[in-house]
């Protein structure tokens, strides 16, 4: 079953066409990971998901909801497609707790108590519960990712988009996250992911899409992506990010 559907996505900022006609989906329970050089349009695809980036045609289709019906409620849909971002964007006023039980209650309208009760348990699974009265300023990057995909989790998601999660931190802090992302797919989460991690890819998607000047190039099966990829441009792409 199909969760999330993009038909024929295309997109322009002015003359800059920054989408070109892309196709793919991501099934309930897949992990799939979207590469390609800088500026290749992959995280303004994975924002159309949730209507954060307007299309100029085409379909998204998310759980049976199209993105882009007038009909649609947009907060609604974005609180059940977490969304994480390059930079955390957590509230510098408000403690961690706080910060995780804001949006469930205003959104989910659930009580200040049970959202509280939530988000601790989240910030256990992520390893943080120690950290709970604390404020973003006084975590390192790597904690506040994990706090930033806590509280998406937070909202009981269906599917969970990451653009770049790691790209802004120092590289000891990468692996914390990573490792968080990777018991996320291991839960069965629906995720799709922007990222450079090869080795993430490796580890963890059942597939890979590879985009190159806002089309996608290359969307195949993990194995066969890393294996032999089937354009000259994922091939040189591999060659250099996969050298080290």
């Amino acid at each position: 079953m199909s969760m999330i559907t993009l038909r024929d996505i295309s997109k322009t900022y002015g003359d800059f066409q920054v989408l070109s006609h892309c196709s793919t989906w991501v099934s309930k329970g897949e992990v799939v990971v979207v590469c390609g050089p800088s500026g290749s349009g992959k995280s303004t695809l994975i924002k159309t998901i949730n209507g954060l980036e307007p299309i100029d045609s085409g379909d998204i289709i998310v759980d049976g909801t199209t993105v882009s019906a007038p009909t649609t409620n947009l907060p609604l849909l974005r609180s059940r497609v977490g969304m994480v971002f390059q930079h955390f964007e957590l509230f510098p006023h408000l403690n961690i707790r706080e910060n995780l039980a804001l949006a469930q209650v205003k959104v989910l309208k659930r009580s200040k108590d049970a959202a509280m009760e939530k988000g601790m348990a989240l910030l256990d699974r992520v390893g943080l519960a120690a950290h709970a009265e604390k404020f973003p300023g006084q975590l390192s990057g790597g904690q506040q990712q994990r706090v930033a995909i806590a509280r998406a989790l937070a909202m009981d998601p269906i599917a969970m988009l990451f653009d770049e999660p790691t790209s802004a931190l120092d590289p000891e802090m990468i692996n914390e996250v990573l490792d968080v992302m990777v018991e996320l797919a291991r839960d069965g989460m629906t995720m799709m992911v922007v990222t450079h991690e090869m080795g993430f890819a490796r580890k963890v998607a059942n597939r890979v899409i590879f985009m190159d000047r806002g089309e996608i190039v290359e969307d195949a099966d993990k194995d066969d992506f890393f294996g032999k990829p089937r354009s000259e441009r994922a091939q040189q792409f591999l060659s250099k990010i996969l050298v080290h």
